[in-house]
């Protein structure tokens, strides 16, 4: 049983040298980033070289460096990198019509790779664990807002149960973990993340880069554009840059084991016409537009309160959604050759 008592203490950081001033060891976090190449790891990673802290080591990690459904590689990965904290981010994840159709596989495959993440973390003594979860979890019928108090207060929205109930696990090991081993276990709520490095599939792609896509190719080759759904279901959208400020400030300063949603503001929410509208703003498209109404809207509303949020930084500043929206076109177009799709 001696793989589960490493959070009962407190782990040292990393010593890399000492202070000139009074020779006392200078501490430095190491931070694993799971998942560490996809949007949001790549948007982290931008806000880290912009504005780096001499006293952080940021270790972004793929797929490549290891398959985290698998224990021992994850066990590995930890060897190999030594973090004292983690920023998991990594999942399978997909947009509403895959999740339609592999709802099983999107249970399986994130159990195992949340469940590794976090028991390697508890072998190894990692300071603090920040997992990402998603709006998706909280119940189908509710009342708005949602808040942090709201996860388990009945079933998902059967479009990706799946994935949900995955996620909702993460924030149920975070607490067994703490009760048991006083593991610093956490997890953020993002609402709907777009931005550069996104996945902009047009078939499995998340909402905001799926239209983004598809305008680039209606625009490209003179064709009506073809939204999924009536266009009437509400969603918070935050731009991925600003969703890894607020990550690497829950890393850094965030003490609480129960989750925090990171949000737009409530009055921020807006349509997927109005979205689109936006997208097709950015590329100046002047085609027809169709509304396909034989597909599902999904969930019409998850609006989420960022009242948590606000009360830690209430001055915290979002990227207006339109300039979100033209950078992360003009982005796309610019790497369209090497863009996930």
């Amino acid at each position: 049983m001696s793989r589960f008592t490493f959070c009962r203490e407190t782990r040292k950081s990393l010593v890399l040298g000492t202070d000139k001033t009074d020779d006392q060891p200078v501490m430095t976090k190491v931070i694993l980033v799971t998942g560490g190449t996809g949007m949001v790891g790549q948007a982290v990673k931008t806000i880290v070289d912009r504005d780096p802290n001499p006293d952080e080591t940021w270790i972004f990690a793929s797929s490549k460096d290891a398959d985290l459904t698998d224990r021992e590689q994850t066990r590995k990965l930890f060897a190999l990198y030594k973090p004292t904290h983690v920023l998991h981010l990594a999942a399978l994840v997909g947009g509403l019509f895959r999740n339609l159709s592999n709802n099983l596989d999107f249970l399986r495959t994130n159990i195992f790779i949340n469940d590794n993440v976090l028991q390697t973390s508890s072998e190894n003594g990692i300071e603090k664990v920040v997992s990402c979860l998603s709006t998706c979890i909280f119940p189908d019928e509710t009342t708005y807002p949602i808040d942090e108090t709201m996860i388990h207060n009945g079933p998902p929205h059967h479009s990706n149960f799946g994935y949900s109930y995955a996620k909702r696990l993460i924030d149920v090991q975070n607490h067994a973990y703490h009760l048991q081993l006083k593991c610093n276990f956490t997890a953020v709520i993002p609402t709907n993340v777009f931005g550069p490095n996104d996945n902009f599939g047009l078939e499995d792609g998340h909402v905001l880069p799926g239209l983004i896509h598809k305008t680039y190719v209606a625009d490209r080759d003179g064709t009506p554009l073809v939204v999924w759904g009536t266009g009437s279901a509400l969603r918070q959208f935050i731009y991925s840059h600003d969703l890894a400020r607020l990550m690497i400030w829950v890393v850094r300063h965030y003490d609480e084991i129960e989750p925090i949603i990171l949000s737009v503001d409530e009055k921020d929410e807006i349509s997927i016409k109005e979205a689109a509208e936006l997208v097709m703003d950015a590329f100046d498209f002047k085609g027809d537009v169709i509304y396909d109404t034989t597909r599902s809207d999904g969930q019409y509303k998850k609006t989420a309160s960022n009242a948590k949020l606000r009360k830690y930084v209430p001055d915290f500043k979002f990227t207006p959604i339109k300039q979100a929206i033209k950078e992360t076109v003009d982005w796309f177009v610019a790497n369209y050759d090497t863009a996930r799709k």
